[in-house]
């Protein structure tokens, strides 16, 4: 029982500190959607890197090392140092910027403006939500799987079907209903607070269960000699070509519609700056941990005995918890699987799934004049709690690997960094040419993520290269062609978001 314990105390201390971040609230729909646009360097930093790592990052790398070996760090944690601070700097900062100058909140606003569109909002708001689903389902997987591990045996007569721990199902509706419960009483200010709070927690936790992991199994050297050699080395395991496509994964994170109104949180741009220095260096704490308790529980066994950790079938996604479970005490397994908790990290993208909803769907239809900003406010509220409970019956589909749920996931979303580049820095890119990519890109994804049996072909490549690559080129290829064959943007447009010196 200890580790239930801990983790109600973790959910309690979650729960008091979204209600006292909550008396800072201001009321209005912009402080619940961007906090007033108030936040400073050490907030900002701890919530944008708190929703990038999430439970993809402790659980997934962890399982897909167990299966894969450790070129799971190589292709996605190494890409995402290089790869993140630069979206931060090249998308990140010039997106503040206009959502300061002309009020923007959401990635659709952008758009509609950028490209004098004000259909292309409803072209994009169901691409950019139903990719936030799988997303959200990989948090919750997560958490399931790991607090069903550190939980075996609490519960003997009560859930028997599960060796007495807690079942998936029960964690993943208590997590849901802990998250919705703060997002709905202060938003953006709420998540932010709560999200500090949970960064130091999942870093910290993951750094812990490395330490007494390593010290059960008589140090890293030792654990790592008992350790697959065979998870030890790439080849057989990935190709050059599936390698070098990884680096595209972490351009996701540019268009991520949550992390884009974190941006847009920021006080000013020198907010950016703790950002770029530290996103990298938190990278390296927050995964290389976990890609070493995956790769050492290939070989591990309990002391003394030579009973592997890990039973042979077991699902990938609870090697975390099983690592942790039986290799540390039940206060260090609570306080680990409190440490998962903190790194699921929903409440962003709820959040932002409500923003875009209210914003550019409601309020765009109908017109601003028609709702008071209490109005707006509530719809968002509603929308979010509606978004959460599909969210939660999504999680009983017939599972996935988180690790591969996610990277599709990822996928979609770096997909559409061509036309969110053309859109910054490209002045011929045109209305037409949004509406073509986005349609081709989603079209070209879909069709890719249904002949992999929807994730579950964990090898599925297109040429030897991962499948974001063809996503990628089709998004890019489709922006330039149809651009230089169609009418360009009014001068209007093009002063408005390229202005002169003179005009600026």
């Amino acid at each position: 029982m200890t580790p239930v314990i801990i983790i109600g105390v973790y959910l309690s201390l979650v729960i008091g500190l979204g209600i006292a971040s909550a008396f800072y609230f201001r009321g209005s729909a912009s402080d619940y959607f961007v906090a007033s646009r108030s936040l400073g360097p050490f907030v900002l930093f701890m919530t944008v890197f708190g929703t990038t790592m999430t439970a993809f990052a402790m659980v997934g790398s962890t399982a897909e090392t167990y299966e894969f070996g450790v070129g799971t760090f190589g292709k996605l944690a190494s890409w995402s140092a290089l790869v993140h601070p630069a979206c931060f700097f090249l998308i990140g900062l010039p997106l503040w910027s206009l959502g300061k100058r002309h009020g923007y909140i959401t990635q659709i606003e952008y758009f509609r403006a950028r490209f004098e569109s004000s259909a292309l909002g409803y072209v994009l708001f169901p691409v950019l939500a139903g990719l936030m689903i799988p997303y959200v389902i990989v948090g919750l997987l997560g958490v399931g799987s790991v607090v069903g591990g550190v939980t075996a045996g609490a519960f003997p007569e009560a859930f028997a079907a599960t060796r007495g721990a807690i079942p998936p199902w029960l964690t993943m509706a208590v997590i849901s209903a802990v998250v919705l419960f703060y997002i709905f009483i202060g938003g953006a200010r709420s998540a932010a607070w709560v999200n500090v709070f949970q960064t130091v927690v999942f870093v910290g936790m993951g750094l812990l269960a490395f330490w007494l992991i390593a010290d059960s199994l008589g140090g890293a050297a030792a654990a790592s000699a008992k350790a697959s050699p065979a998870k030890a080395i790439r080849t057989g395991n990935m190709g050059e070509a599936e390698f070098f496509t990884y680096w595209m994964i972490p351009l996701s994170v540019g268009v991520f519609p949550h992390v884009f109104q974190n941006f847009l949180t920021a006080r000013s741009a020198k907010s950016y700056k703790l950002l770029l220095v530290m996103q990298p260096i938190s990278i390296l704490l927050a995964w290389l941990p976990c890609i070493l308790i995956g790769f050492w529980a290939t070989g591990a066994t309990l002391p003394g005995t030579n009973t592997p950790v890990i039973p042979a079938g077991i699902n990938a996604n609870a090697v975390l918890g099983l690592m942790v479970g039986k290799l540390t005490s039940p206060v260090v397994s609570g306080l680990v699987a409190a440490g998962v908790l903190a790194a699921i990290s929903l409440d962003a993208q709820f959040i932002s799934i409500g923003t875009m909803f209210t914003r550019d769907i409601v309020v765009h239809r109908f017109g601003a004049e028609r709702f008071t900003d209490k109005q707006t406010l509530w719809i968002a509220r509603w929308f979010i709690v509606a978004a959460v409970v599909l969210t939660y019956a999504a999680t009983f589909a017939p599972p996935r690997q988180i690790f591969a749920l996610g990277t599709w996931c990822f996928s979609g979303y770096a997909g559409l960094i061509p036309l969110l580049l053309a859109a910054l820095y490209w002045k011929r890119v045109t209305t037409a040419a949004a509406y073509a990519s986005v349609i081709a890109t989603a079209g070209v994804g879909l069709g890719l993520f249904v002949a992999s049996n929807y994730g579950a072909d964990r090898k599925f490549l297109v040429g030897g290269m991962l499948p974001v690559a063809t996503v990628f080129a089709t998004c890019t290829i489709t922006v330039i062609v149809v651009s230089l064959f169609t009418s360009p943007p009014s001068d209007r447009t093009l002063a408005k978001f390229f202005p002169t010196p003179s005009s600026s």
